[in-house]
């Protein structure tokens, strides 16, 4: 077990007081088998009242309501919890043994509740995505489901170049294929539509990563912290299986979800609108703090 501590940092800034809008927050990691949240605090400024929620899949959202203009609007996320960080699991030897080949079926019980993970997120009439996600598959026969996924990680995470973008929204999967490049949430959309091209449930995580190097430090560590996004691909048996395609890892050991949904536009850590003149936005900045302690014994 390791303590890890996070602080996120948001600053949008402005030429001359603005008005706020309802803000929508993700920042508050839920309680899992891998992870116990110890403490969450959020500061902002100007100052705001906050209304707490869980949305559709069950994450923690707080809705920050606003009396007075500012030039400034700061969000200050801090939390602190233990991870439980464990070696990638043996996803072969968990998987239901009609689920180690593609293609296969979900079975009746499950099929419902996984229909909206299988739907496609973008329209792509020239079937681009399809094209690239066949390249997996073994043309002589069965491909081994495993095998298929580590590949398709992998392959995105050696072929298209990282890049760091706070604009917001996140690129349609075809687009991200023409351009070879994208964003982490852009990188991770196209692998869950690859996935569901394929016949796969596939849904989009948000959350942090931090230095694999601390995990296992025998003293604090600070550094190494970034907003993330990545995705988990259900299979009989393993579950939700995470796989981070922008390092090419299967269920990274320092990764902390955060939000949990369908889309990309529904895990943005903060959204919503001020009111001003057009021209007044300056611009945001975004930082994130990782600290992590030693390990201690579970």
């Amino acid at each position: 077990m390791t303590i890890v501590s996070i602080i996120h940092r948001t600053t949008y800034r402005y030429a001359g007081p603005v008005s706020f809008g309802p803000h929508r927050l993700m920042l508050r990691p839920r309680d899992s088998h891998d992870l116990r949240l110890l403490s969450a605090t959020v500061a902002i400024t100007p100052a705001a009242s906050l209304r707490w929620k869980h949305d559709v899949f069950g994450n923690s959202v707080a809705v920050a309501q606003f009396a007075t203009p500012a030039d400034t609007l700061e969000i200050v996320s801090r939390i602190t919890l233990e991870h439980f960080p464990a070696d990638p699991p043996d996803v072969a030897a968990l998987i239901e043994p009609y689920a180690g080949t593609h293609p296969f079926a979900y079975p009746a019980e499950e099929a419902e509740d996984l229909a909206p993970a299988l739907r496609r997120h973008d329209p792509d009439p020239e079937r681009r995505v399809d094209a690239w996600a066949k390249r997996f598959l073994d043309a002589s026969g069965p491909t081994r489901t495993v095998e298929l996924l580590e590949a398709m990680t992998r392959a995105i995470q050696a072929e298209f170049r990282y890049e760091a973008r706070q604009a917001a929204g996140t690129r349609a999967a075809p687009e991200t294929l023409r351009l070879g490049s994208g964003a982490c949430r852009d990188l991770a959309l196209l692998m869950m539509e690859a996935c569901r091209s394929l016949g796969f449930a596939a849904r989009f995580v948000s959350g942090y990563l931090y230095d694999a190097a601390m995990v296992d430090a025998d003293r604090p560590m600070i550094g190494g912290g970034a907003t993330h996004a990545w995705c988990q691909v259900y299979l009989p048996g393993a579950g939700w299986v995470e796989y981070d395609p922008t390092n090419g890892l299967i269920a990274g050991r320092n990764l902390i979800r955060v939000a949990v949904a369908r889309t990309p536009e529904q895990a943005v850590p903060i959204a919503g609108w001020w009111a001003g003149d057009p021209a007044a936005y300056r611009g945001m900045e975004v930082s994130v703090e990782a600290e992590a302690g030693a390990a201690v014994p579970a």
